[in-house]
């Protein structure tokens, strides 16, 4: 299983994430900020979870870009 995990309120709104994983990111036009498709929000934290292995790789990658460090990829 694969978690992905954004802290969405800390976004500086760089849309690395968006450009190496266009199918989990997208720009919110309302605040400038990434959104996880699909995400279950926590207390500010967005995560999704998913049997899908083919987003691994490109949801890796928007973690490594990611300059304020908000986006967190587990593969248990």
């Amino acid at each position: 299983m694969i978690i992905i995990t954004l802290q969405r309120d800390k976004c500086i709104g760089c849309n690395y994430c968006v450009e190496v994983a266009p199918g989990q990111f997208q720009m919110s036009k309302k605040d400038g900020k990434t959104v996880l498709l699909k995400a279950i929000n926590n207390k500010g934290f967005h995560t999704v979870k998913t049997l899908d292995y083919t987003i691994l790789e490109s949801c890796e990658q928007a973690e490594k870009i990611c300059p304020v460090h908000i986006i967190k990829v587990k593969n248990i």
